[in-house]
């Protein structure tokens, strides 16, 4: 599997984005119904600011989109980024069971 240097950053900002429990709760959120950063930031037992940090994170990785709606920035699912975090993780489940099956087959020789 051949990743380039783009590529690479990319799958970094997601899974690190994806590392914390408030921001895949606020994904879970958006993919419902977009949703305002303030209407967001009802819902943790956190600052406003903190908030429009963990979104701000979400948007660096392409996993949220930001759209002005009047005086609000509401947020929006972008999934690609989601689907090729999942297109990665599937090779690397590939890998394994490949190698799973070598060590089966090394196994069954003896």
């Amino acid at each position: 599997m051949v990743v380039g240097e783009s590529d690479e950053a990319a799958a970094d900002r997601v899974f690190h984005a994806l590392a914390d429990a408030t921001r895949r709760d606020i994904i879970a959120r958006v993919i419902r119904d977009a949703q305002s950063v303030t209407a967001l930031a009802r819902h943790y037992p956190m600052s406003f600011a903190a908030v429009q940090k963990h979104v701000a994170v979400l948007e660096r990785a392409a996993l949220v989109t930001k759209r002005r709606r009047g005086r609000e920035k509401v947020v929006h699912p972008d999934l690609t980024a989601l689907r090729r975090a999942a297109r990665l993780l599937d090779a690397y489940e590939q890998l394994w069971r490949h190698r799973a099956r070598g060590i089966e087959e090394l196994l069954a020789e003896d």
